[in-house]
């Protein structure tokens, strides 16, 4: 059976990495979260009092920043590293998700990522999810999946996801950040959120996590044979 690289994209908070995951496990494949790469980055620079408006300042940040993704054997996922500290969590924070959209859309924070990623890429068999992945990061990628789902539904489950760390978020300020990430993601200058001519569209709003999981195997067996 041959190996592929499956490119999933989509809007925010539409269940890409949890499809992307249960792909790469189902088809023994390794799994690569751009997103996390973009949060870990946006995560130095808060660290670090990086000002990502000014091109030297984030040129020079991002030479001491090493990314990798290492299995946790524990849970069986593979977690992102931020120069050998596992900050899995800590890029999911609501601090992070307020200003990746905007260190992701900076010129050479996008070419970083994009080299790194493209290089995990070359040995195929893997699943990579994000906002670009079909358009630029690989767009000869045997299967392309856009992902979507109602604007309410979003709202809901990312709510649910980040009440369980933060109980005193709000649905307001969560519909809030999603509605802001998605204008920024389709109107940054550099690789906007578009869907790939060749995608496959799947809209999960009335979708099960084991529906939408069976359609995209099928997509992917589809090819592999």
């Amino acid at each position: 059976m041959k190996k592929i690289v499956v490119a999933i994209d989509g809007w925010s908070s539409c269940g890409k990495s949890t499809l992307a995951k249960q792909m790469a496990k189902e088809l023994g494949y390794i799994y690569v979260d751009s997103g996390a790469m973009y949060r870990a980055i946006t995560l130095y620079f808060l660290r670090n009092h990086v000002d990502w408006n000014e091109k030297k300042a984030v040129k020079k940040a991002l030479k001491d920043i090493e990314l990798d993704f290492r299995l946790n054997e524990q849970n069986e996922n593979v977690e992102i590293y931020l120069n050998d500290e596992n900050v899995e969590y800590l890029v999911r924070d609501l601090i992070v998700a307020e200003k990746v959209s905007e260190v992701a859309a900076i010129r050479s924070v996008r070419e970083f990522a994009v080299a790194q990623q493209q290089k995990l890429g070359k040995k195929k068999g893997i699943v990579m999810d994000g906002r670009d992945i079909g358009t630029v990061v690989f767009p000869k990628a045997e299967l392309k999946i856009f992902m979507t789902a109602d604007n309410a539904v979003r709202v809901e489950r990312r709510f649910r996801e980040l009440v369980e760390k933060n109980p005193n978020i709000t649905i307001e300020e969560v519909a809030e950040n999603i509605q802001m990430r998605d204008y920024i993601d389709s109107n940054r200058e550099v690789s906007p959120l578009r869907r790939a001519e060749d995608a496959v569209v799947i809209d999960n709003t009335k979708l099960t996590q084991e529906e939408q999981l069976k359609k995209a195997l099928k997509l992917a067996k589809n090819i592999t044979g």
